[in-house]
């Protein structure tokens, strides 16, 4: 690509070709063109080169740089150098500025020393990387990156050197010893913030630092004692002279410190739990912003490192928290008011539509969800954007166009500072600056590369009004909701204040104002802060004015307020509300059907964020997508964190019964939908949670063997009775699980800590049922009951095939066998399963003495409604839905004794475990006559759709006797006619 001679120059530059090609330039910027040429033609003597357009780069890059130029008049071998190493048309290694600078401060012994090659060093690469950018031998990114890339090398190489002086004059900084642990060595930690923690530094940015050490302590092995805050501010303010002050070599980098605790008053350093404490107590809104970009750029990685997960919860919270809104757009109002004091609308970072803009876009859902996923707790911007359509339904075409903007508007940043390396992000004002600019950019003049611009800034202005702009205001009218306000501020009494409710319109003024009451006299209420009120107030009067449009407006307000005083600390809840007038709606609308649903809220405030998208509101998603969905989540999720695992799994599972809850109140989704997405939801979570428990425990064991030399596959199957077998799970049932294993009990697993196979099984069925019972912040997955198990509570907890198998033949009771009608595999080993279905099969399609069975089946009927029905003192006032006689258990066990008597000659009865599905096989095979059947059919599924409502409504599953009292005496006679005939 390069030739060089060193003693006889061939194919030298054209100097004179160069100066007729500035001809080609527009007129303004001519003049400017050539003086810059003159500047730089000491460094095109004796130069040979055979890169292609290599004139035309030099022509655009004297053009759009005078500094350049300026750097190329003073140093004119730097050209050739540049050109001889190919530097200029190459992209640097990882840790390629690091490795060359740490190579030439081998030479360096003194502070004077160190300032003078870090300049030299930066001007040289600062070189570099304008000629790169202004030619499009990277793209923006890669500018940015070699920028930071460049800082992070000079503070960490700079920062290596003096601390390894330091230690020669005042000794090596050690923590203080205690019991059993001898004092360490520490270091500091420079964490790089903004542009610089996210890789993202421009062509003159400054770098806003924070220094931190791990903790207290005293120097040893020096001339002198020193505590470890006054070594390390001394190291601090040595590096920072290092790289910011100004010699006549120029600076490194500016620096900036303003960005640590306490801003320029605080001390230069701090240790880890000083850190730790200032943000938990007194960490302000704009910080979290500033931490969202914080990274180790130099001393101890793996210290720096513990302090930023230590300073986690701050940034990330684990709640859904709106207020980062509101604190974002007070700061974007501040910047605007700056902008129009100092006259700033050409700045393209600060200005309307600018870099500042896109970055609170992405930022704000950081701050907002990135405690709940993962991903967004990433530091560059262009990395985030392209996530946000599947973390918070951004729509694409709307990232698409801020990347795109964001990439334009960085791109003229940079070639506004590639003119003198300065910190300005100002548009030109003159002709010629803006003549310059546009060529820069590629564009014929000014006025076309300002339509460009203004159309980029005006979708910035756009997108950022969608999400950060003030929200809607509810359909609240100013009296109105000075009235509210008043009421709530005011001494009011009780006759006043149901007075008020009435004149509104509740249906219940005196329950309304004492749920009213309670909330404003409620401890929590009381000792608020101030911003807690702020927001409180802002959203009361539109939730006041939606619960007055409902019709039991006074039951809906007792359910609303019960979830705001749920919320009471931490309001931003109370922002994601006044943010979101569409969810406010929603949140009436289900809280006035449904009690439980309101309460699930209460108990689960992070809930709330599923009200805002309506599209997945009230459609949930089938079960290839929640095994997809699932999947994604937890992959992101490092596997030896089990707690996060389990709060993963459980916001998955309270999000989607709410969306089906959501579904089932608002009439989008029939009853037996409700039923199939409740069931498909817990075979999702299964199949992951034996996933992550085979995981776990293999990783520990190694895999057991099926047999000798070979692994089971896992061979291991979650099987699922009752409600969970028969795909009719409700709201909050549990799961009645059996677990069966086929492996050879007698070996042993393959690992490094091998143990028995039943050992493992059992441990896995062990792991199992702890990840789905352990209550968590989160709640629990489910309760699990094993008592289906063979022995019951007696046996073990896990059987393998066999063990079941001759159970079954051999000692189960019939009402085992009717158990096994409704049991099917959910999760684990598809060969397995295969084999359970058979013996499932041969069990079920023996041939039985219908008498006998049926005396039997009406015995254990008779068992169950003496200790769970309804008493024979309320038998006339209550009806128990599922145990009274004429009930849902009736219409299981005559579907159950049906399978039993006949499966032998009709297996089709026993293919599907679901009453629906086995009834209908009845039908057909004529073991129960149509009319019965449908009768049978119909009645189920009111009786679960009344069961249903019953549940949404936190009541129990009795109701009056006379609301079902016809359903209650079909079913009798069709008992008798089958079972007592």
């Amino acid at each position: 690509m390069i030739s060089w001679k060193n003693t006889l120059a061939i194919d030298r530059v054209p100097f004179h070709m160069l100066s007729q090609r500035i001809k080609s330039l527009p007129p303004l910027i001519q003049p400017g063109a050539a003086l810059n040429l003159e500047k730089a033609s000491a460094s095109l003597k004796n130069l040979s080169v055979s890169v292609d357009g290599f004139d035309a780069d030099l022509l655009r890059v004297l053009t759009g740089s005078d500094y350049v130029a300026e750097q190329l008049n003073r140093k004119p071998q730097l050209l050739e150098e540049l050109l001889s190493s190919n530097d200029l048309y190459r992209a640097y290694a990882v840790n390629e500025y690091s490795q060359r600078l740490a190579q030439s401060l081998l030479q360096v012994e003194t502070e004077a020393q160190l300032h003078t090659l870090l300049r030299k060093f930066r001007q040289r690469e600062m070189v570099r990387i304008i000629w790169r950018d202004l030619t499009r031998s990277t793209d923006m990114r890669g500018t940015t990156a070699d920028l930071s890339a460049l800082a992070d090398a000079c503070i960490g190489q700079a920062l290596e050197w003096l601390y390894n002086d330091c230690c020669s004059h005042w000794g090596t900084p050690h923590s203080q010893a205690s019991a059993g642990r001898a004092a360490q060595p520490q270091q500091l930690v420079v964490l790089g913030m903004g542009k610089l923690g996210a890789y993202e530094l421009n062509l003159s940015s400054d770098i806003d630092l924070i220094f931190a050490y791990p903790e207290k302590g005293m120097t040893e092995g020096g001339r002198r004692v020193l505590a470890n805050q006054d070594f390390f501010s001394r190291l601090g303010q040595k590096l920072i002279q290092a790289l910011d002050s100004i010699t006549a070599d120029g600076f490194v980098f500016r620096t900036d410190m303003r960005l640590r605790p306490y801003g320029a008053s605080g001390p230069l350093v701090c240790s880890f739990p000083a850190m730790e404490e200032y943000y938990q107590n007194q960490g302000r809104d704009w910080e979290r912003y500033a931490m969202i970009k914080a990274r180790v750029v130099g001393g101890d990685q793996h210290a720096g490192a513990e302090l930023l997960e230590m300073l986690r919860p701050f940034v990330y919270r684990k709640y859904i928290d709106f207020s980062a809104f509101d604190s974002l757009r007070s700061m974007k109002d501040m910047i605007n008011k700056e902008v129009r004091r100092k006259g700033l609308q050409g700045n393209v970072k600060l200005g309307s539509g600018g870099i500042r803009e896109v970055e609170f876009i992405a930022q704000a859902f950081q701050l907002i969800r990135g405690g709940r996923d993962p991903r967004l707790q990433q530091r560059e911007l262009l990395n985030i954007l392209p996530l946000l359509p599947e973390t918070v339904g951004v729509p694409e075409q709307a990232v698409i166009e801020l990347a795109a903007a964001y990439t334009f508007l960085r791109n003229a940043e940079h070639v506004i500072q590639a003119v003198a390396d300065r910190q300005t992000q100002e548009l030109p004002s003159d002709a010629v600056g803006q003549a310059r600019m546009a060529y820069s950019m590629g564009f014929e003049n000014w006025d076309s590369f300002m339509a460009e611009l203004d159309r980029q800034r005006g979708r910035v202005s756009e997108h950022f009004a969608d999400v950060i702009a003030p929200a809607d205001s509810a359909p609240v009218s100013t009296d109105q909701s000075s009235e509210w306000l008043q009421l709530w501020t005011s001494d009011v009494d009780a006759a006043e204040g149901e007075a008020f409710f009435a004149r509104h319109g509740l249906d219940n003024p005196q329950q309304a104002w004492k749920a009213f009451s309670n909330l404003k006299s409620n401890r929590s209420v009381q000792v608020m802060q101030a911003v807690g009120h702020e927001r409180l107030q802002l959203v009361l009067p539109k939730l006041m004015t939606e619960v007055a449009a409902v019709d039991n407006s006074a039951e809906t307000l007792e359910r609303v307020l019960l979830l705001i005083q749920a919320v009471i600390r931490r309001s931003s809840y109370l922002v994601l509300l006044a943010e979101n007038p569409g969810a406010m709606k929603q949140l009436m609308r289900l809280c006035s059907a449904s009690a439980w649903f309101s309460e699930t809220l209460a108990k689960q405030p992070v809930l709330l964020d599923e009200l805002i998208d309506q599209r997945t509101l009230y459609s949930p998603p089938s079960k290839a997508t929640l095994q997809s969905d699932l999947r994604q989540q937890l992959l992101r999720i490092p596997e030896e964190d089990e707690e996060q695992l389990m709060d993963t799994l459980r916001y998955f599972k309270s999000a989607h019964v709410l969306i089906v809850a959501a579904s089932d109140i608002t009439g989008a989704l029939p009853l037996m939908k409700v039923s199939d997405y409740l069931t498909w939801l817990a075979e999702v979570i299964l199949e992951e949670v034996l996933d992550i428990a085979w995981r776990q425990l293999s990783e520990k064991h190694g895999v057991p063997l099926k047999a000798p030399g070979v692994p089971c596959d896992p061979d291991f199957i979650i099987v699922g009775y009752g409600k969970m077998g028969g795909i009719e799970l409700s709201y909050g049932s549990d799961l009645d699980l059996v677990f069966v294993h086929d492996a050879d009990a007698s070996l042993y697993t393959e690992g490094k800590k091998p143990i028995a196979n039943s050992v493992f099984f059992t441990r896995l069925g062990q792991k199992i049922i702890h990840i789905l019972n352990t209550f968590t912040t989160g709640g629990h997955l489910y309760e699990v009951d094993m008592r289906l198990r063979p022995s019951g509570n007696s046996g073990l907890l896990v059987s393998s095939l066999k063990a079941f198998s001759e159970y079954q033949e051999k000692e189960a009771w019939t009402w085992e066998h009717q158990a096994l009608v409704r049991a099917r595999v959910i999760a684990g080993s598809e060969s397995l399963r295969h084999k359970f279905e058979q013996v499932r099969a041969a069990i079920l399609t023996q041939h039985r003495q219908p008498q006998v069975l049926a005396e039997e089946v009406v015995k254990m009927r008779e068992k169950m409604r003496e200790h769970l029905g309804t008493s024979e003192k309320e038998a006339g006032e209550l009806f128990n839905l599922k145990q009274d006689r004429g009930g849902i258990v009736d219409i299981e066990f005559i579907v159950q004794y049906s399978a039993l008597a006949n499966a032998h000659q009709y297996p089709q009865l026993i293919e599907y475990t679901d009453n629906i599905r086995i009834l209908d096989a009845m039908e057909q095979t004529g073991v129960i006559p149509a009319a019965d059947a449908e009768t049978l059919r119909e009645v189920y599924k009111n009786y679960r759709s009344v069961g249903h409502r019953q549940v949404l409504q936190n009541r129990s599953s009795v109701v009056s006797p006379n609301e079902l009292e016809a359903c209650r005496e079909a079913i009798m006679q069709i008992w008798n006619a089958q079972l007592t005939s």
